[in-house]
């Protein structure tokens, strides 16, 4: 569902109450008593913060109504978790627990599959580094997080480097303008030419114009590198055959090329 509709996950978002602070402070002894009323109001007074959060994920091609409902458990965690002895605002604390919650959920459903153990690395390491950059008042090296972890500086970047999303080589470049530059265009291969490609293509369609046996001589010959007495055995006829049929083949390959 797009994130513009009224309605996700069948709640009607144009309804949703906003809590004053005030009276979340007044709920957060009755949540942790286990009043279940008064978590069911602290919970849907915060949900606008969760679709708020959404928004940072536009550009996914992901379900909003699977998005909301991940958001919602990092709300509950929060909730749950949230000291109300410090002097910090519910936001404050709830909204990296929420982000937290929706980027798990992206990374273990990425369509590239990455081990659990893997990821577990990956998380491991996410961790230590917003601990350390907390400690530290900066940016921490991979040599620093893998030294808190005990773990190779290969380990930690293979590991990172994995949970890392796909990229699109249609994404654009430096703007959404309908000229904008590629991924695709910036992305050479040496070792290939435009003209090895229309070569390849040509050979393609006059190999499918040759016969079944044509074309199977010419393919075990050229693409599996067998010899003419491999091809007779392996089909059934002499090499003689196979020779004639092969000197066929390739003229025909040339004047359809």
């Amino acid at each position: 569902m797009a994130i513009g509709k009224v309605e996700i996950c069948g709640v009607d978002t144009s309804s949703l109450p906003v809590l004053t602070n005030e009276r979340m402070r007044e709920l957060y002894p009755l949540v942790h008593s286990g009043d279940t009323a008064a978590r069911e109001e602290f919970i849907r007074g915060n949900l606008r913060l969760v679709l708020s959060i959404l928004q940072r994920f536009h550009h996914r091609c992901e379900n909003v109504d699977d998005l909301f409902q991940v958001g919602c458990i990092g709300l509950i965690k929060a909730l749950d978790n949230f000291d109300v002895t410090q002097n910090v605002r519910f936001s404050t604390y709830a909204v990296p627990m929420i982000i937290g919650e929706i980027r798990r959920y992206l990374r273990d459903n990425n369509a590239i599959r990455v081990s659990r153990s893997l990821r577990d690395t990956a998380y491991k390491a996410l961790q230590a580094r917003d601990r350390l950059q907390r400690e530290m008042g900066r940016e921490p090296s991979i040599a620093r997080i893998a030294s808190e972890l005990n773990l190779s500086e290969e380990d930690v970047t293979f590991a990172l480097e994995a949970i890392q999303d796909p990229v699109s080589l249609c994404e654009p470049i430096g703007g959404d303008a309908a000229d904008a530059l590629t991924i695709e265009d910036q992305v050479r291969d040496e070792r290939v030419s435009s003209d090895a490609w229309l070569e390849n293509i040509a050979i393609s369609e006059a190999m499918q114009r040759l016969s079944d046996r044509e074309r199977q001589i010419l393919q075990l010959r050229f693409f599996m590198g067998r010899t003419q007495m491999e091809v007779a055995g392996e089909i059934g006829i002499s090499q003689a055959q196979v020779s004639r049929l092969e000197k066929n083949a390739l003229a025909h390959m040339r004047k359809l090329m």
